[in-house]
């Protein structure tokens, strides 16, 4: 069995798969990870393997205790992976990033893919039907803009976030929901317009902490999957078992 661990920005997530069955998920603060990690091993005892992600700072002796007790595969640049990776700065590239495009070419063979993550960041991440990553984009995400208009500025307000009522603000509370989140669901469509002329049969995937709450105001036809990242950790680490 597999343990597949995503260190976010903001959460920790957490997986359970037998070979591709994915089983059990749990989501966790960073501080409640070695606690969480006994449990599963001792819910799932033929857990043998891990692969974790970090795009946050870890705690260095985390790492070395799951290398005492697992076969341990940590992402990085170095990573052997199952595509052709064309980013000029792939030192640079996320390893969430990385993770969501093996799901992709998993998932989808053959197609050329974009893959929206909705998280503390929005990214965007193309890969083509002869699976060659080319890149993509990176943009504040939606609790990111929200708190960017409240600490830039001297007297708007923090709000929580909140579908509009209207795309006419008529208070100012109504105008910063209004800007923030129809402001990304217009990024989110244009950007997919941008891809479709050129490439015309593009499958389109939403993912991460905030793809529930936009999958149902966006237009476009797109697969929502939540746990897309923690399919395409898993598919890294049996990857990388089968070399």
């Amino acid at each position: 069995m597999n343990l597949v661990i995503d260190v976010g920005n903001t959460l920790v997530k957490l997986a359970v798969f037998k070979e591709n069955k994915f089983l059990e998920k749990q989501v966790v603060e960073q501080s409640e990870l070695v606690e969480a990690i006994n449990k599963l091993k001792q819910t799932f005892k033929t857990i043998n393997r891990a692969i974790i992600s970090s795009v946050a700072k870890l705690d260095k002796s985390i790492i070395n205790d799951l290398k005492e007790q697992l076969e341990l595969l940590v992402v990085d640049s170095n990573t052997k992976l199952p595509f052709n990776n064309l980013y000029q700065t792939p030192k640079t590239l996320g390893v969430d990033r990385i993770g969501l495009v093996c799901a992709a070419v998993n998932r989808f063979p053959k197609k050329n893919t974009l893959i929206i993550d909705a998280g503390t960041c929005i990214t965007y991440d193309f890969v083509t039907n002869k699976h060659e990553y080319l890149g993509g984009a990176i943009s504040p995400g939606l609790r990111m803009r929200y708190k960017s208009l409240h600490n830039q500025t001297a007297n708007l307000p923090l709000l929580e976030t909140e579908k509009p009522k209207s795309i006419t603000g008529n208070s100012t509370i109504n105008s910063i929901h209004s800007g923030v989140v129809y402001g990304v669901l217009n990024e989110i469509e244009g950007i997919i317009l941008n891809y479709q002329q050129k490439y015309p049969d593009l499958t389109v995937i939403l993912t991460g902490g905030d793809c529930n709450f936009l999958s149902n105001q966006l237009k476009s036809t797109i697969f929502v999957n939540q746990n897309f990242l923690l399919e395409g950790l898993n598919q890294i680490l049996l990857y990388n078992s089968n070399e």
